[in-house]
C-alpha cells in the first residue's frame, strides 16, 4: 500500500509545517478538507492538542499530520498526536528517535525531515517510517545545502520507503516533477503561507508578495540556531552582510543558547519577540502573526522559500490546492 492509500489522501499534497502560530486548525483543517495532507505545527501543549482535533473536525475525518520540532518536542505533544489522531507525525530539526516506538505502536506513521543522505540514513537506521527530503529552496528552518533536485533522487536510491519532497513547491508542474523524480508526494509552505487561512501578519503576506529574493542566515537564532531562510526586512538589512552572516559574535550568541530551546517553554518566545528590535540583535525564530504590531515584520523572521519569485497572490486553501494539483491551474512562469 502506497503513502497516498494509507493515509486515504486525494492528492499528493502536503502543506509544510509552519510553526510559530501559522498553521493552526483554520489552515492545517482546509488542506485536508480540499483532499491533500493539513499539518497543525510546533505550539505550546496546551493547545497542541485542541488544535489537532479542530483540525480533524473542520477535515470532515479526512487525515491530519502533525510536524514537531524536536528541541521543543515535550511528553504532552506525542500524547495529543495520538489521543487526537494524527494520521502522521513529521519531526524536524532532528531525527526524533526517542518517540518513533510509541508512536508505531500507536498506529501512526513517524517521519524525519532531513537535508542530506547522511541524515537519511541516520533516521532510517533509528526506525523512522518514511522521510520529508528538504532542498535548500525551502523557506523556514533548514536541515541541509543542497537542491532537492539533486538530494531527492540520492535519498530515494537508499530504498523503498516512503518520501515527501520539499522545497521549491509553487505549481502543479513543480509537484509533476518531483513526482516524477520518486517522491511519493510533495511538501508546500509558502503557497500555504499565502492563503486566507494562513495566520500569517497581513504585512508579512504583503512583504512576500513584494519579495524578489530571500536570504540563507542564522539571524534568528537565539534559543535554536538552525540556518534559515527568510524574506530580507529591516533586522536583516541591518546585521546582515552580503552573504547573508551575521557577524560572528552574534552568530556565536545563538550557538551558545541552543540549549534554550530544550529547557524553556514555547511561550518564552512570544515574551522575547514583544522586547526585540532592530537595533538589539537578540532574535528569536519567532514570526509575525496577525495580532502583533505591524513594526513587528521589520524584526521578526519572515520565512519564506525560492518560490516568492513565482508566488505573489493570497488565495483561499482550496484554491491553493487547486493550483498543486490542476494542469488547468493559474501559475507565473518560472523566473
Amino acid at each position: 500500500m502506497d503513502f497516498l492509500d494509507r493515509l486515504g489522501l486525494e492528492h499528493p499534497v502536503v502543506q509544510a509545517g509552519m510553526g510559530g502560530g501559522v498553521a493552526t486548525a483554520e489552515l492545517a483543517g482546509a488542506v485536508s478538507a480540499a483532499g491533500g495532507l493539513g499539518t497543525i505545527a510546533t505550539m505550546p501543549s496546551a493547545t497542541f492538542g485542541a488544535q489537532l482535533a479542530a483540525a480533524r473536525r473542520r477535515a470532515d475525518g479526512r487525515p491530519v499530520a502533525a510536524n514537531l520540532l524536536v528541541p521543543f518536542a515535550r511528553p504532552a505533544h506525542l500524547r495529543a498526536c495520538v489521543q487526537a489522531g494524527a494520521a502522521l507525525v513529521v519531526f524536524h530539526g532532528g531525527i526524533g528517535r526517542r518517540w518513533f516506538s510509541d508512536l508505531r505502536e500507536a498506529g501512526v506513521l513517524a517521519f524525519s525531515t532531513v537535508g542530506s543522505v547522511e541524515q537519511a540514513r541516520a533516521a532510517l537506521a533509528a526506525g523512522a517510517d518514511g522521510l520529508v527530503v528538504q532542498g535548500a529552496e525551502a523557506g523556514g528552518h533548514l536541515m541541509g545545502d543542497e537542491p532537492l533536485r539533486t538530494l531527492l533522487p540520492r535519498v530515494r536510491g537508499l530504498g523503498t520507503f516512503p518520501v515527501l519532497a520539499a522545497g521549491g513547491v509553487a505549481d502543479y508542474r513543480d509537484v509533476v516533477a518531483v513526482l516524477d523524480a520518486g517522491a511519493d508526494a510533495a511538501v508546500a509552505g509558502t503557497r500555504f503561507l499565502m492563503t486566507s487561512e494562513s495566520r500569517a501578519h497581513p504585512l508579512y503576506k504583503q512583504r512576500v508578495q513584494e519579495a524578489t529574493r530571500t536570504v540563507r542566515t542564522m539571524l534568528f537564532g537565539v534559543g535554536w540556531p538552525l540556518a534559515h531562510r527568510v524574506v530580507p526586512n529591516a533586522a536583516t538589512d541591518r546585521w546582515l552582510n552580503e552573504a547573508g552572516e551575521a557577524p560572528l559574535w552574534l552568530r556565536g550568541v545563538g550557538r551558545a543558547s541552543a540549549p534554550l530551546a530544550r529547557v524553556l517553554p514555547l511561550r518564552a518566545g512570544n515574551a522575547m519577540t514583544s522586547r526585540q528590535r532592530v537595533g538589539v540583535p537578540l532574535f528569536g525564530p519567532a514570526l509575525p502573526l496577525v495580532g502583533m504590531p505591524a513594526a513587528s515584520v521589520d524584526w521578526t523572521a519572515l520565512y519564506a522559500g525560492e518560490t516568492v519569485r513565482r508566488i505573489d497572490d493570497i488565495v483561499s486553501v482550496r484554491d491553493a490546492v487547486e493550483r498543486l494539483t490542476s494542469r488547468s491551474g493559474p501559475s507565473r512562469p518560472s523566473s
